[in-house]
């Protein structure tokens, strides 16, 4: 007997349906079964059903969840579309919003990388810089020294080198064409903590050429007694003789060695636009080229060269060009080592390039200790520090300038001692 009402088609494997052939049933054809998609938590609270409807509205219990989606979305989605769809690419009714953007985080991390950049391009300028030094001197050659004191102390030369100067660039600058090159200037630059002394030593000074050791040859050269021109011993043997010379004479331990050349020393100041400089009186020369009115003027490198070299306009010869050295090399050094110049990439590298490919220092200088050197000279005009020349006592019986051994005794000792200096110059 067949459990089965009358007027159904089919046994008990075709129990889903009328008339159907398929082992599917005809409603999961007709009606997929779809699972609802679970609430996200910000979707807003489903509207209650009326009394005697479900959620689907077919009589369902309330509350009661038949699992077959109908098509209604729920929640405060704003419409999208045509049939008000919420949400984008078909999402189901609810808006996902951007969090705020975190501040303080971009602002750290912009402030790190900015940090990092700043530490690249000094990283990269340091080593570029250093580079760029001629460590040509060394002062281990130099025997016999004095005891070092407190403070550094600086060895400072100008000399009349034409190295890298075209044909053109001697004749602009009144510089001539002599072969070599000899000192122009000399000056001992003391940085200590009772503020800087630059002491100038005129190029005629009458001084002993000691005992030596030659530079190139390692021999050893007895000392004769022989009196000569401070000039005289750079151009015998060059740096380590001038240094051992000056040691010998003054008694004072120098620390580091820096020289530069005429092309080098114009083009740091067209580098950086020039010097300002107050000429209290007009003079005129023609062996160095110089033409000046008086009153405040700005100075290019071919005019400031013209202004440190001339000495034969002056009553007072050497004496009267060291203090011009000593006044201009202020002023540079004070107009160079600005904020202006240090902070601004398009005058400081090519400043930097300028001077650093025509400077001649000693193997143990350091960007630091030149830096000091600079700010050391800036100090002298900005009441730190003290200019003078080297105390004299008269001529010798050959022209030469003698100095004054008791007043450079004591200044010396003031020096090596760090001591504020109380001795006047010539």
């Amino acid at each position: 007997m067949s459990d089965w009402p009358e007027g159904r088609n089919g046994g008990p494997d075709e129990r889903y349906g009328r008339g159907s052939g398929s082992p599917q049933p005809e409603g999961a054809r007709a009606m997929p079964h779809v699972r609802r998609r679970p609430t996200p938590p910000q979707s807003p609270p489903r509207i209650p059903p009326q009394q005697g409807q479900g959620y689907d509205g077919y009589g369902e219990t309330p509350g009661y969840d038949s699992g077959y989606n109908t098509g209604q979305v729920y929640g405060g989605g704003q419409g999208g579309g045509q049939h008000g769809g919420g949400g984008r690419g078909g999402d189901s009714g609810y808006v996902q919003t951007r969090p705020a953007p975190n501040w303080g985080r971009r602002i750290k991390v912009g402030a790190l990388t900015l940090v990092v950049v700043v530490l690249a391009v000094s990283v990269g300028t340091y080593f570029w810089a250093d580079g760029k030094l001629k460590r040509e001197v060394d002062l281990s050659k130099v025997i016999d020294r004095p005891s070092e004191g407190d403070g550094t102390n600086y060895l400072v030369v100008g000399s009349d080198s034409r190295e890298g100067m075209t044909a053109e660039d001697k004749k602009k600058l009144h510089t001539g064409s002599a072969e070599g090159k000899r000192t122009d200037s000399m000056m001992i630059l003391h940085d200590g903590s009772n503020g800087p002394t630059l002491i100038s030593l005129p190029r005629d000074s009458n001084v002993e050429i000691p005992s030596f050791k030659g530079s190139e040859s390692g021999k050893t050269f007895a000392g004769t007694g022989r009196q000569v021109k401070l000039n005289a011993a750079y151009a015998e043997d060059g740096p380590e003789l001038l240094v051992r010379t000056v040691e010998f004479n003054t008694g004072l331990h120098i620390d580091h060695y820096v020289e530069i050349g005429f092309g080098g020393f114009a083009n740091i100041v067209d580098a950086i636009g020039g010097v300002e400089m107050d000429i209290p009186k007009a003079f005129k020369d023609k062996k160095s080229g110089a033409d000046f009115q008086a009153g405040k003027q700005t100075l290019n490198g071919e005019q400031s060269l013209a202004f440190v070299r001339t000495r034969y306009a002056f009553a007072g010869s050497d004496l009267d060009r060291t203090k011009n050295q000593q006044k201009f090399l202020a002023a540079l050094a004070s107009q160079t080592a600005t904020p202006s110049t240090i902070l601004n990439p398009f005058r400081l590298y090519p400043t930097m390039g300028a001077g650093l490919d025509t400077l001649v220092v000693d193997k143990d200088m350091s960007l630091w200790s030149l830096g000091n050197m600079f700010f050391a000279m800036k100090g002298v005009t900005g009441g730190e520090g003290t200019s003078m020349n080297i105390p004299l006592s008269g001529q010798s019986v050959n022209g030469n300038l003698v100095w004054d051994k008791d007043k450079v005794k004591q200044l010396v000792e003031q020096l090596k001692n760090d001591e504020k200096v109380t001795v006047k110059g010539s």
